[in-house]
């Protein structure tokens, strides 16, 4: 039997949409939303009609009949810490998204807009994966300051998927291996993979600096520049978030830029860029203790991943632990659709949500 899913993957300015049958994608569509547009919702969960409406266009355009859907998955949003894998879309989550998210984050629409498509053709909504997939240990909780405690947000979706599709290749079981996967993108985030279970992780905020992102600064000293009066909170904010990393030095995101820098003899250029993969190599490592350094493989994915000069470099730093497997891209539609695809085959079950 087949099953045809409709993938939706909502982001800032864009939602990224794609149709599969089975395995096979048929439609593939990244919907832009001008600023103008986007300027008249206070917040993304107003964009909901707006953003179904788009989608729906896109699919008539292109003939897909919705009443053709074996099931439709949305990226999961920011909810309160959820296990990885599958979730049914249900009341008690939509209710979450709307009115009580983590944080105001355009991925809170994917299970919203599913879930509205859905329901109007009778059949099941799926998020697979959210971004707060939270399965550390209790170990790894411990931040240092009893009232802040380590949280789990990050690339869950990308990282879990690539470690998967590594076990499957290999014809090896994900529950028995211990993987690394670092997702390198405009935020890096590091993941490990301990026998099924993403024990532990390093976030964009608390690991390596990547493009436009600053990764764990020292303390005292951002202390210093919060309470200095020349930032607003949102400053700072944005300041680590959007204006870090790469972009705080170079003034550019574009990791392609960067190397054109390097290419044309640019020693700053040269420094930040050896910076990042240090930094990125020594969060792989750190991993590896967690496990004494048991690593079955160590895997690089995310959108930066496609330079094999920076590749090359962290391999360099890190083979020593054990055998690295780059795999680019980001990877998100396939993986939703891929999810939402064992469900449907019966290979895993979806869990039902409840606070």
């Amino acid at each position: 039997m087949e099953f045809r899913i409709l993938v939706i993957n909502p982001g800032s300015t864009s939602t990224k949409i794609a149709v599969y049958d089975d395995e096979k994608i048929i439609l593939s569509e990244s919907i832009s939303h001008s600023s103008e547009v986007l300027s008249k919702y206070k917040s993304n969960m107003d964009q909901l009609d707006m953003r179904k409406e788009a989608v729906l266009e896109v699919l008539e355009k292109d003939g897909i009949d919705i009443k053709t859907l074996s099931a439709v998955v949305g990226r999961g949003g920011a909810l309160p810490p959820v296990k990885s894998g599958a979730y049914e879309v249900n009341d008690e989550m939509i209710e979450r998204l709307k009115t009580n998210p983590v944080l105001d984050h355009a991925s809170n629409l994917g299970g919203v807009v599913a879930k509205s498509i859905a329901d109007s053709i009778g059949v099941k909504a799926y998020i697979y994966d959210s971004i707060s997939v939270d399965e550390m240990s209790d170990v790894a909780r411990i931040s240092g300051l009893s009232d802040i405690k380590r949280a789990s947000l990050g690339h869950a979706l990308n990282t879990r998927a690539m470690a998967l599709k590594y076990a499957k290749e290999n014809n090896l079981e994900y529950k028995d291996l211990n993987l690394i996967v670092a997702h390198i993108g405009g935020g890096a985030t590091i993941y490990l993979h301990n026998k099924g279970v993403m024990s532990d992780m390093i976030s964009d905020d608390e690991g390596p600096f990547s493009p436009d992102r600053s990764g764990r600064v020292p303390c005292v000293a951002l202390i210093d520049e919060c309470f200095s009066g020349k930032y607003t909170q949102y400053e700072m904010k944005k300041k680590i978030r959007g204006r870090g990393g790469i972009y705080s030095y170079l003034k550019t995101n574009d990791v392609r830029e960067v190397e054109k820098m390097i290419s044309e003899g640019n020693k700053d250029a040269e420094i930040v860029y050896e910076a990042m993969v240090y930094q990125m190599a020594k969060g792989i490592g750190e991993l590896a203790t967690v496990v004494d350094g048991e690593v079955d493989a160590i895997i690089l994915t995310g959108g930066i991943a496609h330079s094999k000069k920076l590749t090359e470099m962290i391999i360099k730093k890190v083979k020593f632990i054990s055998h690295v497997e780059v795999m680019p891209g980001e990877n998100e539609l396939e993986s939703l659709a891929y999810g939402a695809l064992r469900v449907l085959r019966g290979e895993e079950k979806a869990r039902e949500y409840h606070e």
